[in-house]
């Protein structure tokens, strides 16, 4: 069951690389056996590790924990651990800024920023991510006037297809910047980002059932009433569960240990994970666990410092698929989705996600140049999950939707060059920064062209 920010889910990296060389994603709907793997300590060694594959005409990846469903860091070539490029390098508090390598986890960062009474101003749901994974994908929270990591970037340190180590701002290299925010892998390895930071602050959240019907029909006032505003569809049903978070100037008053263990352990992936698995056993029964899902959690808020409340424990494992569509499209599109789950034979035992994004500059950001809604889909791992992703993306790329590029999606060049005014921009310039495809892979095939 789920509720709050999305606490049905997911926790810990990819599988490492075992006896056989194979490593896997977090989801396990990715294996790859890379030629030779290298765990570079510094910017320095990580430049040369990347200038004497090309050398030697080995493609180059970087894979941080796995979250991502696709395989956009999938390689035979060389694989890159950035686990030892992690730490803080220096905190700015002149100009409100902090730097850090590259491989460092996200957790690791919030912690670390809050004890230097800093913090991130939006960040997503789950910190497992490298900081590098999280940017290069999209990685995104929700937010009325805050977006998503990438947005927060300030600086970023390239190493390129040639061993260069390339600095890029809004003043330096200002078109790699545009782009490399969300990269993709495909530019070159990500060694060092720069975020903006703010003081440490408190948010109250707000959770509490609604029906769908008025979620819906309440959407825009809710959004515009909020700054941080999600919710939860559960399929087979007409209930919802919403999450509220505004800042707050406290005092902070956390959930307690018990009622917290009860609801974000217990409820949310304890018997979340009982649940999923009796259905994929019994799909038959879907729809009743998904009505006494949906009504187990109740009401109730507290306040915390920001990444306690954007971010929750998650270890049922799934597979996901979310497409970002024009704001103004959110309600349609999510009445055709639940419409076509209410006439079709499918059994869905994972609950719809619901968040927003104000418009970015940033090349290929799902929100890049319109203010975005995200409606993201999810299936329990172990469990025949196309059709209803096919079903699902029929729905959303007829909305113009974008393919978020960390999840599942069927979608090639040729259709995201068309909801990407500045694709072309993209492209042109990975085709300056890495003429051999020194870091391409089958998926950067496919969703970017040769």
């Amino acid at each position: 069951m789920s509720r709050g920010s999305g606490r049905f889910g997911r926790s810990g990296p990819g599988s490492p690389s075992g006896p056989s060389g194979t490593w896997r994603n977090w989801a396990g709907n990715v294996a790859v056996r890379p030629a030779r793997e290298a765990r570079p300590a510094s910017v320095e060694e990580l430049a040369d590790t990347v200038r004497s594959a090309a050398m030697e005409g080995l493609r180059v990846k970087t894979v941080g924990t796995g979250h991502s469903f696709t395989a956009i860091a999938a390689t035979d070539g060389l694989l890159v651990r950035p686990d030892l490029l992690t730490g803080i390098r220096r905190i700015d508090r002149s100009a409100m800024t902090v730097t850090v390598e590259s491989g460092t986890p996200l957790k690791r960062l919030n912690e670390a920023l809050a004890r230097e009474g800093l913090s991130l101003t939006n960040m997503g749901d789950i910190m497992e991510q490298t900081v590098a994974g999280a940017i290069s994908t999209g990685t995104h929270g929700t937010g009325r006037e805050s977006a998503s990591i990438a947005a927060q970037i300030r600086e970023l340190e390239l190493v390129t297809a040639d061993g260069r180590v390339m600095s890029c701002s809004v003043k330096e290299n200002p078109e790699v910047f545009a782009a490399a925010r969300v990269g993709l892998g495909a530019l070159g390895v990500v060694s060092a980002v720069t975020f903006a930071v703010e003081p440490l602050f408190l948010l109250t959240a707000r959770e509490e059932p609604m029906t769908f019907d008025r979620v819906t029909a309440e959407f825009d006032a809710l959004y515009a009433e909020n700054e941080h505003y999600e919710f939860y569809w559960f399929p087979h049903t007409g209930n919802c569960n919403t999450k509220r978070n505004n800042r707050s100037a406290g005092p902070a008053a956390p959930p307690g240990r018990l009622s917290g263990w009860f609801e974000d352990e217990f409820l949310s992936n304890g018997v979340f994970q009982v649940a999923n698995s009796f259905g994929r056993a019994l799909p038959a029964a879907v729809p009743v666990i998904a009505k006494v899902s949906s009504r187990a959690l109740s009401a109730r808020t507290y306040t915390d410092i920001p990444y306690k409340v954007f971010t929750s424990p998650r270890r049922v494992r799934f597979v996901e698929m979310e497409y970002a569509v024009p704001r103004e499209a959110a309600v349609t599109a999510l009445r055709e989705l639940k419409a076509m789950v209410d006439r079709s034979p499918l059994r869905v035992s994972f609950p719809v996600e619901v968040r927003t994004a104000p418009a970015d500059d940033i090349t290929l950001s799902t929100a890049s140049g319109r203010d975005t809604a995200y409606i993201a889909v999810h299936m329990y791992r172990g469990t025949p999950y196309r059709a209803y992703f096919t079903a699902a993306e029929r729905i959303l790329t007829a909305h113009g939707g974008r393919p978020h590029w960390g999840k599942v999606h069927t979608r090639d060049a040729a259709y995201l060059a068309e909801v990407y005014p500045r694709f072309g921009e993209f492209t042109a310039l990975r085709d300056r920064l890495d003429p051999d495809r020194t870091f391409g892979n089958p998926y950067l095939r496919r969703v970017l062209g040769d």
